[in-house]
């Protein structure tokens, strides 16, 4: 099967690099497990191999086409459910049944925020999600000492690990870049408990709005900036500090701050 470059297809050919995945995700017998582009069903054998039920959902016509053929006996006993899909508009509900599950996947550069955005957020997360990304945005997500947009979302539903490097040769075509194995455990809601997701985010995209500005003048829909040094300094923090220099911990005691109260000017953030 050829690659397609415009649905961003780069096929694992490790098999090492999928032990490691499989480890990391700590799949089991009778595990249900979403995968998200299978392509040429690689990722999929592995795990189908652990005994795990996959729902793999697929955009490509023509690679539904191969795997239908390649795991027709899968697909019989119900091993594995294949969706002709695309994962970002799909209704995930409908194929997990309310039981646990865990997302495992070799995922597209170019939607990697909308793919975790889309499982982070649904009505029914996953427990855990072992994602092959672009080691860059791994590495902003579980490393680096500098928050983002991205990096807050995930770390408000959960608990991110950067497992492993896997280098460009291990694809067929290479990509440009490394990847890695990037795992995210613990998912939940929990956070929204006592506040709202919307909210969050809200005060999120505000903070980050202008990046070399301090938070201060981007929360201005907030409130004046005076009010605004106070509520930060009761958590502890300068009234110079940018949003980046903000951990998830200190973001959640914040946003509860300066959602516990009407700001009219903030609803169009």
């Amino acid at each position: 099967m050829r690659a397609k470059k415009h649905l961003g297809q780069h096929f694992l050919t490790s098999k090492a690099a999928l032990r490691t995945m499989l480890d990391a995700a700590r799949i089991q017998h009778n595990d249900v497990v979403l995968e998200v582009g299978p392509g040429t069903g690689v990722l999929t054998r592995a795990l189908l191999d652990t005994g795990a039920r996959v729902v793999a959902v697929e955009a490509d016509g023509d690679m539904v086409a191969h795997l239908r053929h390649a795991f027709a006996r899968e697909i019989a006993t119900d091993q594995l459910v294949l969706v002709h899909d695309d994962v970002r508009t799909v209704v995930l509900d409908r194929y997990m049944n309310e039981s646990p599950y865990k997302v495992v996947a070799n995922i597209p550069y170019y939607i990697t925020g909308e793919i975790l955005r889309h499982i982070l957020t649904a009505a029914h997360q996953p427990t855990s999600a072992t994602l092959l990304i672009q080691k860059e945005v791994a590495e902003r997500i579980a490393k680096s000492e500098k928050e983002t947009i991205l990096s807050l979302s995930v770390k408000i539903y959960g608990t991110p690990r950067y497992v492993a490097t896997v280098p460009a040769r291990y694809f067929h075509p290479p990509p440009k870049v490394d990847s890695a194995i990037l795992h995210i455990g613990d998912i939940t809601k929990k956070a929204f408990l006592d506040v709202s997701e919307e909210c969050f985010f809200t005060v999120v995209r505000a903070a980050f709005s202008r990046k070399r500005k301090t938070l201060v003048n981007n929360l201005s829909p907030f409130g004046p900036k005076e009010k605004l040094a106070r509520i930060l300094a009761a958590h502890g923090l300068r009234a110079d500090i940018r949003a980046e220099d903000i951990h998830v911990d200190e973001w959640k005691k914040l946003v509860r701050a300066l959602c516990s109260q009407p700001h009219p000017r903030a609803s169009g953030a």
